[in-house]
């Protein structure tokens, strides 16, 4: 049973749903699975060309047709949730938040307690899916695990990666909680989604300061230094990192910056990143085509899954943890 740690997040629920449609009918089992893959080491990843849905549209969908911002029966949805983000996202915001959420003192639970909490979670910035997102987590988990059967660790990646946003069973607006994250304290670059029209009533656009290409930061500084805007990757690679999870530096890394977007996808904030930021990046895109390409409406048998991914909880994050 989950234990509060000190106090209890104010309008957490387990019943109810927040955000998107009905799930109705909509489970379909996958496939059970054919490993088949060989992975890269973490000395020498580079993105892996044995899982690739964009060659084969495995499940009805062309990759082109993933993360469609211009048009889709979603795009009314997901454009309000980034207006909201972009409006409120600053770097007061995410500092107090950075503040509120990083000692881990909310509550006691178990891994498998919160991704239970996730199918009361529809994410309501992304065009491609309306259906909970703990089943989004057991379908990376199994993407990962077709073409790396070998690494179990990443597999529990796929698993754990949006688990962050049980933030938003916490009160916590989803604004706050999902979609593609960004350095705040200097400018926005292109390739942030509608940075062209939702940032207008930001208070840091008027901040000189925060409107130069490194605003607050130095040239290469590293994206560890770097204030991203506060959401599910930042809140999770806290709850990781504060409960000692036994897992190598790329799952960490992977979890942190999965949702930025405008870097591993649009190539942009380059001038911020290390050397360890360039290395890491080869992981970062190749957990980005799981979590990206797995998505689709043939829901995992999530009574059967279980029981594996539960020996990989026991293996790597065991027990009652602090969130």
């Amino acid at each position: 049973m989950a234990e509060w740690c000190h106090n209890p997040w104010y309008g957490w629920h387990g019943r109810g749903r927040v955000g998107g449609g009905s799930r109705e009918g909509r489970r379909r089992v996958l496939p059970s699975l054919v490993p088949h893959a060989k992975l890269p080491s973490p000395q020498d990843a580079d993105p892996s060309e044995v899982y690739r849905p964009e060659a084969g549209a495995e499940h009805g969908k062309l990759k082109t047709d993933y993360r469609n911002y211009t048009a889709g029966p979603l795009l009314d949805r997901v454009y309000n949730t980034y207006l909201l983000m972009h409006t409120h996202q600053t770097v007061d915001f995410v500092r107090k938040k950075g503040a509120e959420y990083g000692a881990c003192a909310q509550r006691r639970m178990s891994i498998m307690e919160a991704l239970d909490l996730l199918d009361n979670v529809v994410d309501e910035s992304d065009p491609d899916v309306d259906f909970p997102n703990s089943y989004h987590a057991y379908q990376t988990a199994e993407g990962i695990r077709r073409a790396h059967p070998d690494k179990d660790w990443f597999q529990l990646v796929g698993l754990l990666h949006d688990m962050g946003k049980i933030l938003a069973l916490a009160g916590e607006p989803q604004w706050a909680v999902v979609g593609d994250t960004f350095p705040v304290g200097c400018r926005v670059q292109e390739s942030v989604v509608f940075s062209d029209s939702t940032f207008h009533d930001n208070p840091d656009t008027k901040n000189p300061l925060y409107n130069t290409q490194y605003g607050i930061y130095q040239p290469h500084c590293g994206l560890a230094n770097v204030l991203m805007s506060w959401g599910h990757d930042e809140y999770m690679y806290q709850v990781m990192k504060f409960n000692n999870f036994a897992l190598p530096q790329e799952a960490f890394y992977m979890i942190r910056f999965h949702s930025f977007y405008p870097w591993h996808t649009g190539g942009d904030y380059m001038h911020l990143c290390s050397n360890e930021d360039l290395r890491m990046l080869a992981w970062v895109k190749e957990f980005n085509k799981f979590d990206l390409y797995t998505k689709c409406e043939d829901l995992p048998d999530v009574t059967q899954l279980k029981p594996y991914y539960q020996s990989l909880i026991d293996k790597y994050c065991p027990g009652q943890l602090c969130w």
